[in-house]
């Protein structure tokens, strides 16, 4: 399958508030604006990934699906995990679900969250340790650290 574009939506009750969250703190755009469904985009990665917020009890969506998510966590690779812990937690105040800390598997990250719990996990890619580096599987399109 050949695929074009892939992206989450997040099913919430709070679209304006949730668009506003990833505009302000994760330097997203609006690309559709509606009272039931908001498209963004952020253009500063390379390449530009979208994320969609969408009202829970839209028709569009199954009857019996209509709930808000959760058990999600989106995860956010940054270049300085550090930086990104600073801004986000200490001078934007938001929620703290996992202070931040080296992973031996291969990442320094923390996790917050959205205005409807979905999980947020900020992550710098580091060298895992010796025990998890041989479970990294190498390939041209997925280079090691």
């Amino acid at each position: 399958m050949k695929v074009n574009s892939f992206y989450p939506v997040i099913l919430t009750e709070q679209v304006a508030a949730s668009s506003a969250f990833y505009i302000e703190h994760f330097g997203f755009d609006p690309v559709f604006e509606a009272d039931w469904y908001v498209s963004l985009k952020n253009n500063q990665s390379i390449p530009p990934f979208e994320l969609a917020v969408l009202d829970s009890t839209h028709t569009t969506i199954p009857a019996g699906f209509r709930q808000n998510t959760h058990g999600l966590i989106l995860n956010f690779e940054v270049d300085d995990v550090d930086a990104e812990y600073e801004r986000l937690i200490k001078k934007a105040g938001l929620p703290l679900h996992l202070d931040i800390r080296d992973e031996a598997f291969g990442q320094r990250h923390f996790i917050t969250s959205d205005p409807n719990g979905v999980l947020i996990d900020i992550i710098t890619v580091i060298p895992p340790s010796e025990d998890f580096s041989s479970q990294y599987i190498a390939s041209e399109s997925t280079p090691l650290t």
